[in-house]
């Protein structure tokens, strides 16, 4: 493919300049931003073929670096953008108060939270860096250490707080997530700073959330105050959904000695629809991604041993808020999974 990061690029930033303009003028911008990533994005997901499944050939992706730093810009600049248009310092309708809410609020949970995972998985400070304040951005800066640490080192295991086992609903387990990963990462960043005598980041975590929150109250009032702390929930149930549909159920087994198998491809679910994974910059080829942390975002690849979602992710995200409709969709197809998987083991 001669220009890999070009479809990453037109899918991410579309909403960008409509949600910039619509915090102002609110009407036909502010209402397309929303249905691009709701209703357009199911659509062309149904619509379109699945991406390459080989991925894009090559290690260095410069371009794909620069989308992510653009990215995570456009993010910085919008978030102020979206607290003032929520809070309704921009005098807009109530109606489109909402939809600046639901306009922001999608951007931030679907593109936001993926270029920021992208970036806390690069090597250059300044990008790794870049990701942390977009995470402590959404005041969940502790993620940052939570999902390298602690996620990808026990994933599949009940180590790992954002582990969902199968029969968990979202609602159990988004609040254990949050507070597990917080106290779980904090020990692990204590025990390291005490090691190295370093600084703990969470101090720019939480100071830096702080710092946030006293700032959007003193500029925009109590309005803002919760413009913005809604905005940063709603970002933040959206990332945790999205590692809910990823590992639900797809437990490694524990063996004779405590220790637990190898994680494996069929230890994520992945969706291999065109539009969101573009949207998400490749969020949705999770089992390669954690075979290979370190690959760039347009050279993850999908495979046939890949554990696959009936439907994209954000529909399937839609699915499970209705628990009892989730556990019939997804049970059996868990059991067949790890089921298959250890048949071939055996084998």
């Amino acid at each position: 493919m001669r220009f890999p990061v070009l479809p990453f690029a037109l899918a991410s930033l579309v909403p960008v300049p409509l949600l910039a303009y619509g915090a102002f003028a609110g009407g036909a911008a502010l209402w397309a931003a929303v249905i691009y990533a709701s209703f357009l994005a199911f659509a062309l997901d149904e619509i379109l073929p699945s991406g390459r499944a080989e991925g894009a050939t090559g290690t260095e992706f410069p371009t794909a670096k620069a989308l992510s730093v653009v990215l995570a810009l456009g993010h910085l600049a919008l978030v102020p953008l979206g607290v003032m248009a929520v809070a309704g310092v921009t005098e807009l309708s109530t109606p489109e108060r909402v939809g600046a809410f639901f306009g922001f609020g999608l951007y931030f949970g679907q593109v936001s939270n993926s270029n920021a995972h992208e970036l806390i998985h690069r090597s250059n400070r300044h990008l790794f860096g870049l990701g942390k304040w977009v995470y402590t951005s959404m005041l969940y800066g502790h993620h940052t250490t939570a999902h390298r640490l602690l996620h990808h080192a026990h994933v599949a295991t009940p180590l790992d707080p954002n582990f969902p086992p199968k029969g968990r609903s979202f609602y159990r387990y988004f609040l254990r997530g949050w507070v597990g990963s917080f106290v779980q990462g904090f020990r692990v960043e204590r025990d390291r700073s005490r090691r190295s005598g370093r600084r703990n980041p969470y101090i720019d975590y939480v100071g830096g959330g702080l710092v946030l929150v006293v700032l959007c109250g003193y500029a925009f009032g109590w309005a803002g105050l919760a413009a913005y702390l809604g905005l940063c929930f709603y970002a933040q149930s959206q990332l945790a959904m999205v590692d809910y549909l990823q590992h639900y159920g797809l437990a490694r087994r524990k063996l004779a000695d405590g220790s637990y198998e190898p994680q494996g491809a069929h230890h994520s679910w992945n969706s291999p629809h065109w539009f969101s994974s573009h949207m998400m910059v490749n969020a949705s080829r999770h089992s390669d991604h954690h075979a290979n942390p370190g690959r760039i975002y347009p050279a993850l690849r999908l495979s046939g041993e890949m554990p696959v979602l009936p439907y994209s992710l954000p529909a399937m995200g839609i699915v499970a808020l209705i628990p009892p409709m989730w556990f019939r969709l997804m049970d059996r197809r868990v059991e067949q999974v790890l089921a298959r998987a250890q048949g071939d083991g055996a084998a």
